[in-house]
């Protein structure tokens, strides 16, 4: 029965990413997130990227995905998320809940050619409260399982995108190296005031920092907060109990002086670890 219902939504899939790219704008479709990484639950959503040129029909889109659920459903115009996630829609087709997310893909190029050159920005983005790292473009597409694709150009990017670039392996792990020890000094004063709203802020982007960095040291390419301590801490570079120490860091600051400098302790000690492990 599992297996038939696998097969199932795997045709369903490939249905509806042929459907969508009858659209005009709509370049191919990636299957993206846990679904595309095996790393999903039962109940996990199924991430269509939908990657597009302009102007793209949403009126079109709009009209197929009612079609789909059976029912009307907001889709938006491009940028209706955000300026990053860009924009889509939620739909439950058959049970099932499908996002719809689309992906400008001359930007995603241009990203590209930005991470081969050892460069990368960090967006603002509801939802991402480390922000948005703009390689992650390029690892949705390492990542994803191509399922529509009629004039090949999104598989031919990945194939290209599957090897992790050198230069931006080395911006992030000097990054971080710099950054992070920098930020857990400053916290220092926070920490004499008691200030724990602050102290909490700097420890999170050092660990995001440290995360980011491990990834890259180890040529992984990592897309976004969800799950990336766990992910880092099972990185043969990482440190062996990573992921708990960085857990503990944010667990229990407290609102003492006291309380608050031995997590900073903790974080400059994990922190040197880790920025060690990165300098090999």
């Amino acid at each position: 029965m599992i297996r038939f219902r696998r097969l199932w939504v795997v045709d369903r899939l490939a249905e509806i990413a042929n459907r969508l790219t009858d659209v005009s704008g709509v370049v191919g479709v990636c299957l993206g997130g846990s679904r595309a990484r095996g790393t999903h639950s039962p109940d996990s959503d199924y991430d269509l990227g939908l990657y597009y040129r302009q102007p793209l029909d949403t009126a079109a889109l709009r009209r197929l995905a009612a079609e789909l659920t059976g029912g009307p459903v907001e889709v938006t115009e491009p940028g209706g998320w955000g300026p990053w996630v860009d924009g889509g829609g939620w739909l439950t087709v058959d049970g099932h809940h499908v996002d719809w997310i689309y992906r400008d893909l001359d930007r995603v190029h241009r990203v590209w050619q930005q991470c081969r050159a050892g460069q990368f920005e960090i967006g603002t983005q509801p939802g991402h409260p480390l922000g948005v790292y703009s390689h992650a473009y390029v690892g949705e597409v390492a990542l994803g399982r191509v399922l529509a694709d009629p004039g090949g150009e999104l598989q031919a990017l990945r194939e290209q995108t599957r090897r992790y670039p050198e230069p931006l392996r080395e911006a992030l792990v000097d990054n971080a190296r710099w950054e992070a020890p920098f930020i857990l000094a400053a916290a220092r004063k926070g920490a004499a005031r008691g200030d724990t709203f602050y102290v909490a802020g700097c420890l999170f982007r050092a660990v995001g920092l440290l995360v980011h960095a491990l990834h890259a040291h180890a040529r992984s390419w990592l897309l976004n907060e969800k799950g990336a301590v766990r992910s880092a801490g099972e990185l043969t570079t990482a440190p062996a109990d990573f992921a708990d120490r960085a857990h503990k860091l944010l667990s229990a600051l407290g609102t003492t002086p006291d309380t608050l400098t031995a997590a900073l302790d903790a974080a400059d000690r994990l922190t040197t670890e880790v920025c060690d492990e990165l300098a090999r």
